[in-house]
């Protein structure tokens, strides 16, 4: 098989998204071809072929409605929306079979391991791959929450008052409730999510439920598709406002960070969060920051065979220790942010710094070079039956 970067490139992504764009700018860059794209909505419908001999990066499905529908419309009927939170069990189950047939395709080289991003796509599973490599992470509940009932007995078992209760395959905030509980049985439920209709829906706006009534139909209508819950671990903060990191690993070396802080429990960018400022961030760190960093590192080390994830660290203890929330595959998409200095990737964004990572350090501007040994890959094993892609 060639090698990656002397065989033209190939995304799986949604066409014209910046995602794709953006990794196309990079490979220009380069010096590489410019990337050819396979569409998810052909892939979901089986509906492509793919060369032998093609590397294939994986980019996210989201924010594209036709393949938002043809993963979600099953399981939610005739009262499909984009802009709908339930579904997410379906999404998961359609996004991983898709995967799964691709990787099946002979000759095809993935850049990314499917079996990986199912654990990053499954909290519950990702919290416990994370435990059990020491990696720190917040309390969680034990999976299988089915409901409101059961959620807050299990809170009461655990003394647990305060929780993030996530959707066990969501991303970018849709469906977290940050759950509080008061000493007289108050209850406050913050979230972006809209009760309509007896229907839950994204918003861009922050909400917050004071009653238990509502909160336990929030819980209720989330539970199906599975739930992970976690203490809500007290932050630290920058001017005032709640931060944590978001930090892109590559090839195993923190590349990038982007502090997030906001005055809502969420720190989502697109959910009223701000950038914050990476040397006031490092300055607060003092001595502890390379720890900082190193936790995401480890973080990363539990998915091998990933060229990249994001990290979300969560920074305690006026910046001297950290958590992490979670490891997202497609966590790269943080524009105009060039990478620390004096590191791997310092003056690239985070899609050059992967392009630089395939080509390998000894690859001058412009030069095809070779994939860096430390970039991980997924190659199909020969002998495997050939099968069609499966929705």
């Amino acid at each position: 098989m060639n090698d990656a970067t002397t065989t033209r490139l190939t995304v799986l992504g949604n066409p014209g998204h910046r995602r794709v764009t953006l990794f196309a700018a990079a490979a220009r860059a380069a010096g590489l071809p410019e990337p050819a794209v396979l569409p998810w909505i052909d892939v979901l419908r089986g509906t492509y072929r793919l060369p032998e001999g093609s590397v294939l990066r994986i980019e996210s499905p989201g924010e594209e409605e036709a393949v938002d529908e043809l993963l979600r419309g099953p399981a939610l009927g005739a009262s499909y929306a984009p802009t709908r939170v339930e579904g997410g069990a379906a999404w998961y189950a359609g996004v991983m079979a898709a995967l799964r047939g691709l990787a099946r395709v002979p000759g095809v080289r993935l850049l990314g391991e499917p079996e990986e991003i199912a654990v990053m796509f499954d909290k519950r599973r990702a919290h416990a791959r994370l435990a059990a490599a020491g990696v720190p992470v917040p309390r969680a509940l034990d999976p299988g929450v089915s409901g409101w009932d059961d959620l807050c007995e299990r809170l009461r078992a655990a003394g647990l008052r305060r929780v993030f209760v996530k959707p066990a395959h969501g991303s970018s905030a849709s469906g977290v409730v940050a759950l509080e509980f008061g000493p007289r049985g108050q209850v406050l439920a913050t979230t972006s999510v809209q009760l309509a209709d007896g229907r839950l829906h994204n918003s861009l706006r922050v909400r917050r439920y004071r009653s238990e009534r509502e909160a336990a139909e929030l819980v209720d209508r989330l539970a199906p598709d599975g739930l992970h819950v976690e203490q809500w671990i007290p932050k630290s903060t920058q001017s005032g406002r709640s931060a944590d990191l978001r930090v892109v690993v590559v090839a195993g070396r923190a590349t990038h960070v982007v502090v997030r802080t906001s005055g809502q429990p969420m720190t989502n960018l697109h959910l009223g969060g701000a950038r914050g400022s990476l040397d006031l961030a490092r300055e607060a760190a003092g001595p502890a920051w390379p720890g900082l960093l190193e936790t995401a590192e480890r973080a990363a080390a539990c998915f091998p065979r990933s060229p990249m994830v994001g990290v979300d660290v969560l920074p305690t203890a006026h910046w001297r220790r950290a958590l992490v929330g979670e490891v997202n595959a497609f966590g790269d998409l943080l524009p105009n942010l060039t990478g620390l200095p004096g590191g791997p990737a310092e003056g690239l964004d985070t899609y050059g710094a992967q392009i630089a990572a395939l080509r390998g350090p000894e690859a001058p501007p412009g030069a095809p070079g070779r994939p860096h040994e430390n970039l991980p890959t997924h190659r199909r094993h020969e002998s495997h039956p050939t099968m069609e892609p499966t929705r």
